[in-house]
């Protein structure tokens, strides 16, 4: 006996969005941050790094390190990516070739988070309430409407915006991710591409968080849909027909997760690293207060919508539509309570919130809709007004607070004018001031007419960021001053031995300074040593310290705490030693 639905919602009210204004959304979205700017501190440049590594031949495609360093994921697939972008395109900046396929998952990700849940609302328990004469929303149309709220969520995620637009697993994650909530969301039609395209973006998303440093995740995640199309055969029982598709996907789902579980193993991809905070310090207790915050402000605002869903649809917990984006939800929620990179592993929860958080909108009040349109008013406009006005006083030095506080914060910045970054802010934020007119105007109803402003709003300040801060960003966020600073002060034809500094900093000393970088042994074997200014203490016991002469500590400008030591050998190799003509005495 199907439960009754929370959802009320006439024909009128789930009218089509504009295909073309969606890709406009979807466009203004993506590229600004993959578009024009340099490898950031401290993941995306140790990844890129890595995959320069590989493209170059200096590392296993097996065992993906740079110099000796493991990656902070132990992932191989998207190394492989990033590798393959590199030396396929030459032609193209090395740090742009690689981030050309980490912008086709995120647009891989935009793409099946709109299919999956376009087929989550053509569950019949998702359905809206029948009228008594007509006039109900259609199928379709309703989960087309449903669809596109969806996809203007996960936009409008805070957390999405930057780990979305950097050289990483996490973003490969996150499209494997979406693709296996697809997969799993469309599992139940058997018109839904002819069984073939939800089959293969199964294994293809389940295989790919495996080998993108996530297997337990792809584990679960492959449990969680056996199970959910297992409870799909209960209720089909009335249809032997849809019942027997319905059990091909159990034994599909079941066996798929069985072995992406053995590839990993095989692969020895499997990696055990769960770190639950206690509660008996203050640091632990701190730790979990930042971890609540994180949860907070990441997931906005798909979370408060989200809840609204699992108590406004509580009598259908169970069914598709909602016990698959929850299972999906929990995974990634309880990946981030147990590993250190909290905000990358709560990346994975943003698809399947989303999807949540679009079922919430049919059985929202009027009230609760202006609510929101009047808070994501206020706070995306104000966070434009602050990105202009700090932009101005960068560029003329009025008002003179902000721009004393930028040199402040960023010594030795010296701001430059594009014309194609100040045409695109412009057009952002006349496009804002449009959509706002647009909402505020006397409008037909549209159940995804909430969600238009939050999306509207992170992709304005998004792209402001990206188009008048860029510069700034680019300036305070990479090693390039400190790589150029130690250029400027060694022979860049000598090699250059390194101590102490982790995979960002050798991958920039690499791809900004352009040197040879190796790590430092006992026997000096390049006339100079960059050392970490935090493992100094420790350096004797990696080298000869008599071979050595102190030349200058560098400092990163926007980071006092960030020094290396550079040291310029003074003593000659044994090997020119053994070569050099013995000298005899007058």
């Amino acid at each position: 006996m199907n439960k009754p639905s929370p959802a009320i919602i006439a024909q009128s009210a789930v009218r089509r969005l504009p295909r073309l204004a969606l890709l406009l959304f979807c466009v203004a979205y993506i590229l600004p941050g993959f578009l024009g700017r340099g490898p950031w501190k401290n993941a995306d440049l140790a990844a890129f790094g890595t995959m320069r590594a590989l493209a170059s031949g200096a590392t296993s495609w097996l065992h993906p390190q740079l110099l000796g360093q493991a990656g902070e994921f132990e992932a191989l697939l998207p190394y492989w990516l990033g590798a393959l972008a590199i030396k396929a395109l030459p032609f193209l900046d090395p740090a742009f070739a690689a981030r050309i396929p980490f912008g086709f998952l995120l647009a891989l990700t935009l793409l099946t988070t709109w299919y999956a849940v376009y087929y989550l609302a053509r569950s019949p328990q998702a359905q809206p309430v029948a009228f008594a004469f007509g006039g109900e929303a259609s199928p379709v149309d309703y989960a087309r409407a449903i669809a596109d709220a969806a996809l203007l969520a996960l936009i409008a995620s805070l957390g999405l915006a930057q780990l979305s637009h950097e050289t990483t697993p996490a973003l490969a994650q996150l499209g494997f991710t979406a693709l296996v909530l697809y997969a799993v969301a469309a599992s139940a039609y058997r018109n839904a591409w002819k069984v073939l395209g939800p089959a293969l973006g199964l294994i293809l998303g389940l295989a790919g968080l495996a080998l993108s440093g996530a297997p337990t995740v792809a584990v679960m995640l492959g449990a969680g849909s056996t199970l959910v199309a297992l409870i799909s055969t209960r209720d089909e029982r009335g249809n032997k027909q849809t019942q027997a598709h319905a059990w091909r996907w159990v034994i599909l789902t079941g066996g798929l997760t069985l072995a992406v579980a053995a590839l990993a193993y095989g692969m020895n991809l499997w990696r055990w690293r769960i770190e639950i905070p206690g509660l008996e310090s203050p640091a632990d207790r701190k730790e979990w207060r930042s971890m609540g915050r994180l949860l907070i402000w990441f997931t906005w605002p798909a979370w408060p919508l989200a809840a609204w869903t699992l108590w406004r649809w509580r009598q259908q917990l169970t069914s598709r539509h909602v016990a698959l984006p929850l299972w999906f939800a929990l995974v990634a929620v309880a990946a981030t309570l147990t590993t250190t990179a909290s905000d990358r592993s709560l990346l994975l929860s943003l698809p399947p919130l989303a999807a949540l958080a679009a079922f919430a909108l049919p059985t929202l009040k009027r009230s609760v809709a202006s609510l929101i349109d009047w808070f994501t008013l206020l706070f995306f406009t104000g966070c434009a007004i602050i990105i202009w006005v700090i932009w101005i006083a960068m560029q003329t030095g009025m008002p003179r607070q902000p721009a004393a506080n930028v040199a402040k914060l960023a010594p030795g910045f010296e701001p430059s004018f594009s014309w194609l970054a100040f045409l695109a802010a412009t057009l952002a934020t006349l496009a804002w001031a449009w959509l706002v007119k647009w909402r505020a105007g006397r409008q037909r109803a549209a159940v995804w007419k909430s969600m238009v402003l939050p999306a509207g709003g992170a992709t304005l300040c998004w792209l402001l960021l990206m188009t008048l801060w860029l510069p700034l960003l680019d300036y305070a966020r990479s090693y390039a001053p400190l790589s150029r600073q130690v250029a400027a002060r060694v022979n860049t034809q000598a090699c250059v031995e390194v101590f102490g500094l982790n995979s960002a900093q050798i991958a920039a000393f690499q791809y900004h300074g352009h040197m040879d970088v190796r790590q430092a042994a006992s026997q000096a074997a390049c006339p100079y040593l960059v050392v970490d200014a935090d493992a100094q203490d420790k350096l004797s016991t990696a080298v000869n310290m008599p071979d050595w002469a102190y030349l200058a500590t560098l400092r990163r400008p926007t980071d006092k705490n960030e020094n290396v030591a550079l040291y310029k050998r003074v003593s000659v190799p044994s090997s020119q030693a053994a070569a050099r003509p013995a000298q005899t005495r007058p």
